[in-house]
This record gives C-alpha cells, structure tokens and sequence, in this order.
C-alpha cells in the first residue's frame, strides 16, 4: 500500500505564456545571492589532483560545467582546474616544457593551487548586487570566484558556492561563448548598457 499520493496529469492549458517577468532570471540590480550556484542546493563536482586531463575534460562535459574543485583523498580542498586551465594554451606550455603529449598531464599541473584562490565571504555577498560581483570578477580577472562561510556543526570555513560569469550571463540573458574573459564580459555589459 502506497502512502504517496498519486498525481494526476494534465493537458497544457490553451494559449499559455512564459512568466511575466520574460526570460531574464536576474537582473543587474538583483541581490548577488540570486546568482550563487549553492552547494548546499547543488552537487560539487571534484577531481582528484593526479587525474589526467582528459578525465578532467570528460567530467566537465558530462556534468555541464566549466570549473572542478581539485580534493586530495580527505576531500581537503587543494586547487581549481577550468575548462580554461585543460583547454587554453597552458597545457600545451607544460607538455613542451615537460617534453610530453598534452595528454599526460595531469590535473595538479594545470591546476590553479588553493593559495591562489580568491573567496568572497558569504555574510558580504548578501549585501551586493549582482553587478557588484561582475565587477569584482572584472577587476580580478577570473571567470569564477568562490563563496565561503562558515560551518555551523563544525566551526570551520567551507566552500559555500560560487560565481560564475557565464553562468551569471545565462541568468542575464545573455548567450556567453568562449573562454575569452575581455568578450565575456563585454557581451554581458553591453546587454546590461540602458
């Protein structure tokens, strides 16, 4: 015997329309929050530091993302790689200079290491907007930047989420291509300009 409701279906109402707010999720002026990927609501994605890069590019495809938190075995928190980092002109640098094929690098040599990671503080970003986080990715120079707080059951920092600058132009609106900071966000202000 089920204890679950059953749900009944039903036939799309004639003449239906998409919300009236239309398709933008946020907007410029919107509070920064909005625009967080939550890991307390989404799923982290990690890869170990000696996988190689084609199984860090494999994972991102699979998953539909651009960024995966680089965790040793006691999932501590050692770097970030990027579709970027895996796919831009550096692991060419290093397979030459190691005098390898690109793929037999691995990700803790694309990676970008934990102590050059920037964060922003949670209890910050509830009082931002989401032109204020652009900005602070413009001015950094990066495509994403991490959110920490901390943990209540412990009492130890933690990643809480991230920024995305694609991402936070998909939400705009905005159809975000490439890996190229300087047109990313050139697409996102022009369709923000009034």
């Amino acid at each position: 015997m089920s204890l679950v409701p059953k749900v009944q279906t039903h036939k799309i109402s004639k003449n239906i329309t998409l919300s009236a707010s239309g398709y933008n999720v946020i907007g410029a002026d919107s509070p920064a929050i909005e625009a967080m990927t939550d890991f307390l609501r989404v799923s982290v994605v990690v890869i170990a530091p000696d996988a190689s890069v084609v199984e860090a590019n494999a994972q991102m495809i699979a998953r539909g993302v651009r960024l995966l938190m680089v965790t040793s075995a006691n999932d501590r928190l050692e770097g970030l790689i990027t579709a970027r980092d895996i796919l831009g002109e550096k692991p060419m640098q290093v397979a030459s200079a190691r005098g390898c094929k690109r793929d037999e690098l691995k990700v803790v040599e694309l990676m970008t290491p934990i102590s050059h990671v920037d964060t922003l503080y949670l209890k910050e970003v509830l009082n931002v907007r989401v032109v204020d986080i652009l900005d602070a990715l413009k001015r950094l120079g990066r495509q994403h930047i991490l959110v920490e707080d901390v943990d209540a059951a412990t009492g130890l920092p933690r990643v809480r989420g991230l920024f995305s600058a694609t991402n936070i132009g998909r939400q705009l609106g905005v159809p975000v291509l490439g890996f190229e900071l300087a047109s990313t966000f050139a697409e996102i202000e022009a369709a923000l300009a009034p």
